[in-house]
């Protein structure tokens, strides 16, 4: 399926239907000159979802511990979604090729199905919306099949340029093993995972780990492109993954911790128990501004 294209005068897109309806681009025009606010992806004729600027999570988000769940008194199985991942991982979405429903002058929509071999079945809706000086995302889940817990997210990937700033306030931070699965929920945030207020991501260690009680906004401060991001979403889980010597960093916006299918009271911790024909949505705002030459 051909890659599809929204653009005004600010802010441009392009979504791969093929490649988890993920986009591939989403920048922001600077005089003549085209500023990347996500990643750009350096492959956009190739397969790999983690080259994408921007993927969908559905039915859940990372990882599930074991490859299996408990929920009222049934034990799941879920099967791995990759072959080179040692757990099942990101659900089905951003590996699916979604189905185009209709792009318009500011909106593209997509649709797709998953009966799979694994507990969960449902139908899911995505919805790309340019406005002026914003991206809105909206990604909707439908259960089809039996009642069980869902959770949805979005996986952006940000350009580390130098000096990148990132405020994300969050109550709580989930420690986390060599397996990247949480142990432990500190409260309040450790000094050096905070970012409560904007700093430097250079300045903390490297991270791979789920917050909670996160505010629903976050800031990401681009010094050398002197723009601004405004990330804000109804939902108050964020995992942030920024590994040393990579040309990019990860501030997802989740409804729930890794792992939460397996963690006590998963339900109360974001994700929904659906039943069959119930629905969930989420909504995802991406919002550009101009760096004030104080903050440079």
């Amino acid at each position: 399926m051909a890659t599809k294209h929204l653009q005004n005068e600010r802010l441009r897109i392009s979504v791969s239907p093929a490649r988890g309806g993920g986009l591939l681009r989403f920048d922001a025009r600077r005089g003549d000159e085209w500023l990347p606010l996500f990643r750009p992806c350096a492959d956009e004729a190739g397969s790999e979802p983690d080259q994408l600027a921007c993927y969908p999570l559905v039915p859940w988000s990372n990882r599930i511990g074991g490859g299996h769940f408990g929920f009222e008194g049934v034990q799941y199985r879920v099967p791995l979604t990759r072959d080179d991942e040692p757990l099942p991982i990101h659900g089905h979405g951003w590996l699916a090729h979604w189905e185009v429903i209709n792009v318009g002058a500011d909106e593209i929509r997509l649709t797709h199905a998953w009966r799979g071999a694994d507990p969960f079945s449902y139908t899911a809706s995505l919805r790309y919306t340019l406005e002026p000086a914003a991206l809105r995302i909206t990604l909707r889940v439908g259960n089809l099949g039996r009642r069980l817990p869902f959770g949805l997210g979005l996986h952006p990937f940000l350009p580390r340029e130098p000096r990148v700033r990132l405020c994300a306030p969050a109550r709580g931070w989930w420690h986390a093993g060599p397996d990247h699965l949480p142990d432990e929920l500190r409260r309040p945030v450790p000094a050096a995972y905070d970012f409560a207020r904007a700093r430097p991501l250079d300045d903390a260690p490297p991270i791979h780990h789920a917050y909670a009680g996160w505010s629903g906004a976050a800031r990401i401060d681009f010094p050398r492109a002197r723009l601004a991001l405004e990330m804000t979403a109804d939902v108050d889980h964020l995992v942030i993954h920024a590994p040393p010597g990579r040309d990019f960093f990860c501030v997802q916006p989740v409804d729930h911790p890794i792992n939460a299918l397996n963690l006590p009271h998963a339900q109360q911790g974001g994700l929904t128990v659906l039943e069959a024909g119930a629905s969930l949505e989420r909504h995802f705002r991406f919002a550009v501004g101009e760096l004030e030459a104080s903050h440079g």
